[in-house]
This record gives C-alpha cells, structure tokens and sequence, in this order.
C-alpha cells in the first residue's frame, strides 16, 4: 500500500505542469474530441517516457537532461506562438491542436517523466503499474486542464486565449533559462 501511495504522489507531481499547461491551452477552444485525443496522446507519453528512461540508464540521462529543459522551453514557446497565430487568424467555428502540436506537448511534459524511470526501480520492482498509474493520472489532468481551460476561454474570450499563451511562453522562458 505504501508503495501505491508513492506511485500515486510522484503521478501528481510529474502531472501538475501538465495540468497548468493544459489551462493555457484548454482556452484555444479544442473541441471535447481533440481534448480526449490530446489527453490519451499525454497519458501514452507518460507511460512510455519512464519505461525509456528505465531502459537508457543514469549517464545518457545526464547528457539529456542538460537539454531537456532546453526542449520543453522551445516546445511551449512554439505552442504559445502557434495559439497566438490562431488568435489573429477569421474567426472559425472551433480551432484544432494539429496530432504534431500534441505530441510535442506530450514530449515535452513527459520529459520529466523520463528522468523519474531512471530511479523508478528503487521505488518499485513493477514497472507495469508505476506507468499505468503515471499514465491515468496524466490523461486525467491534462483532461480536466483543458476542460476547464475551455470554460475559462468561454468566460474571458479572446484574453483567456492571450493569458493562455503569455503562461506558456513565460514557462517556456523559464525552461530555457534553466539550460
């Protein structure tokens, strides 16, 4: 049980930046579909990313991590831009998150997650339910996120859209200032 409850806690912390990203974007106003296709693409990333990170071992993580912070700075920063873009363009009835913007969302949040599967093994000798539990609890914060993100888009229009992307580019600027 004491395990589970690890498992659980290290879940929620790898999954809140995934959460508060997912409030920025969640005011692009994405349909629920791309919101439950954005979430599981999330919660396979974060199933996959601790398993890769088991596997690779300590010395190729370090060399990563000098550029993960890196990455995920870009990332966010290409998001924020890309909902911007977005913003200017003739109103349309609803804006898609193209599957590439997801799954560099994804990559990008899950970084963290990859550095965890190094130790991983010290907490738990099953990985299978490390990552599972990873993985539903990311799906389910980057769901809620961009729900409520997508109420706050319906409330603030266009400025819940602007305040989306200012948060992201000021994450992402933090990111890569922390290479």
């Amino acid at each position: 049980m004491k395990e589970i409850m690890t498992l659980f806690t290290i879940a929620i912390a790898l999954s809140m930046d995934t959460f508060s990203l997912s409030l920025g974007i969640g005011t692009g106003s994405i349909s629920k579909k791309r919101c439950l296709l954005f979430a599981i693409i999330v919660g396979i990333m974060h199933f996959i990313m601790p398993l890769i990170g088991n596997m690779i071992g300590i010395k190729l993580v370090e060399i990563f991590m000098l550029k993960s912070n890196f990455l995920l700075g870009i990332i966010l920063i290409y998001l924020a831009i890309t909902m911007l873009i977005e913003l200017i363009k003739p109103e349309q009835k609803e804006k898609n998150m193209t599957i590439l913007n997801m799954f560099l969302f994804a990559l990008g949040v899950s970084i963290d997650s990859f550095s965890t599967g190094i130790g991983l093994s010290a907490i738990t000798s099953n990985m299978f339910l490390a990552v599972t539990i990873f993985s539903i609890t990311s799906f389910l914060f980057t769901y809620i996120g961009l729900l409520i993100g997508k109420y706050a888009s319906h409330l603030l229009g266009a400025y819940a859209t602007v305040f989306g992307a200012i948060l992201l580019i000021a994450i992402g600027f933090f990111h890569l200032c922390k290479y």
